[in-house]
């Protein structure tokens, strides 16, 4: 018998609740054993309750298998509102933010397949920081069990997924305690890994040669600032924001988000691009395939990132970001249809 599992759903933010709505609408039609607990937190819950987070939103989430999540929104003029983003991955000690950017046929700047592994819960994100007046200080915390894990984490996807190359980013030239630290620790985990090379690129080398020549880099293990930067920079490379999906990973438990924010702009219009939640989703079913020996979802995953690739890269079905004319639903609605094109395919 199939094993069922339950998925906590954070709709969010701006354009939140349509790219996670056209993306649940895509999984019900693939006939698959889950159920959603519908999760409530970010500003728009703040606004209408006075609380950025539900109550029982931890307890609710001890009872999922892993959650699904649109954008949140923080405010940069409001400092009593603080993240939600960073107070979920804290509470779930979801160390790893796990990237994938693969280049999308007739879209992206050039052909590659980079993987960015970002540490997620130290360096500057611990968010302590003072003002006195006209000077501001923020605190940076690496620490070797930080280091350890993360590095540790990134070898073993690069073992798990056939990748020969992991290269740190770092800026230990000049910040040689934290970065030195960062730097040491991977060295030391890499050598637990005598087939997988292990190299490194000063943090603005890596923004060079991300740009020059992505082709030759596969994996890039980065601290939580540099991660953060670099993943946008990629996310350009790919062609779109709306086109990347991301997953925050910790032991017990993993949440799946696009990598796009909020997109205020243009939320209510029907016209977000559904595809960095829908490689999200993507993201969770290989997740859950692999945690649970499942290899029906796993084979499911790398069909829907297939599809997706039809769709933006040969039938080039686009919503406005990337030029088209297309709604999030009639994308969503699209690879649904190069699924079931798949299938008969497989």
């Amino acid at each position: 018998m199939a094993r069922s599992y339950k998925v906590g759903v954070l709709k969010g933010d701006g354009v939140g609740p349509e790219i996670v709505e056209a993306t649940i609408d895509l999984l019900n039609a693939l006939d698959l054993e889950i159920s959603y607990v519908e999760l409530e937190a970010g500003y728009n819950y703040y606004r209408k309750t006075g609380r950025s987070i539900e109550e029982d939103f931890f307890d609710k989430v001890r009872e999922v298998d892993a959650i699904l999540k649109g954008p949140l929104y923080t405010p940069p003029d409001n400092r009593e509102f603080k993240s939600v983003n960073i107070l979920i991955r804290r509470e779930l000690d979801l160390y790893a933010n796990v990237r994938p950017f693969r280049s999308f046929e007739n879209v992206s700047l050039k052909n590659f397949n980079i993987v960015l592994i970002r540490e997620n819960t130290e360096d500057v994100y611990v968010g302590i920081e003072g003002r006195y007046r006209e000077e501001a200080i923020s605190l940076r915390i690496i620490t070797g069990e930080g280091s350890r894990r993360i590095a540790r984490y990134a070898f073993n996807y690069a073992v798990e997924r056939g990748f020969r190359r992991v290269t740190v980013v770092h800026k230990a030239n000049i910040l040689k305690e934290t970065d030195g630290l960062f730097r040491e620790t991977f060295y030391a985990v890499s050598r637990e890994y005598p087939n997988i090379i292990a190299d490194e690129l000063i943090v603005d080398t890596a923004a060079y040669s991300i740009v020059k020549n992505p082709e030759r880099i596969e994996m890039l293990l980065a601290p939580n600032l540099y991660g953060d930067i670099l993943a946008d920079l990629l996310a350009g490379m790919v062609g779109s924001l709306g086109l990347c999906g991301s997953a925050q990973i910790g032991d017990r438990i993993a949440l799946f988000e696009p990598v796009h924010g909020v997109a205020l702009d243009i939320a209510g219009r029907g016209i977000a691009n559904p595809i960095g939640e829908i490689l999200s989703a993507k993201m969770m079913l290989e997740y859950l395939g692999r945690r649970y020996s499942d290899d029906k979802l796993v084979k499911l995953s790398e069909r829907i990132e297939e599809a997706v690739h039809i769709v933006v890269g040969r039938k080039k079905i686009w919503t406005p970001d990337l030029g088209g004319t297309s709604s999030t639903k009639d994308v969503a609605k699209a690879i649904e249809h190069s699924l079931k094109e798949l299938e008969n395919v497989f």
